[in-house]
């Protein structure tokens, strides 16, 4: 499916240059699944993202803007399920090299606050809610295609970043580093005005 979606990616996109004193004015469309298996029962996470953005190129290669993202995930195994909301709101830097006129590749750097919601629900009826906040920080290498006017595709397949969590109600300090190339895929497009 992954490679389908990649294919249908590469055929449809396209991605303009950007060019300096433009606004760049975009977004992604993330996905995730995992899926563990054991001896007699499996794990299943699927994740969804929206994370749409703002920035201005002030050269050629550098853009600088704020960034959000919504987020919801649902993981069940078979004593319980778990289901969760989050955002994150903060700036981000790209620098984009570009390799033709047709293609591009850049990298963003982005960092902010993040929240987090979270209910357990136990096969027992049992049920909890937790909420946190936290800061992020990651890098993200992506693919550009251009098409025409503007208008672009861009896509990654993961990245580099850590996280931190404050858990209320002295539920904990949380912090993940995580190098997820190859896990998720996103889709995005952008217009750079």
């Amino acid at each position: 499916m992954k490679k389908i979606l990649v294919m249908a990616a590469l055929a449809i996109c396209s991605f303009a240059n950007a060019q300096k004193g433009t606004i760049l004015v975009g977004g992604n469309i993330g996905y995730t699944s995992d899926k563990t298996e054991y001896q007699f029962s499996e794990e299943k996470t699927n994740t969804f993202s929206f994370s749409p953005r703002v920035g201005y190129q002030f050269n050629d290669n550098w853009t600088v803007g704020g960034e959000f993202t919504v987020a919801s995930s649902n993981d069940e195994n078979t004593v319980r399920e778990i289901k969760a909301n989050a955002f994150k709101i903060g700036a981000f830097v790209r620098y984009s090299v570009p390799l033709s006129q047709t293609f591009s590749v850049f990298a963003d750097m982005g960092a902010g606050f993040q929240n987090a919601k979270r209910k357990v629900y136990g096969s027992d009826d049992s049920y909890s809610k937790t909420k946190a906040d936290g800061m992020y920080v990651g890098i993200t290498p992506a693919l550009f295609i251009n098409m025409k006017k503007g208008f672009g595709l861009n896509f990654s397949i993961g990245g580099l970043g850590y996280e931190t969590m404050d858990v209320e109600n002295n539920g904990g300090d949380n912090s993940s580093f995580y190098f997820n190339f190859g896990q998720t895929f996103n889709i995005g497009i952008s217009k750079n005005f």
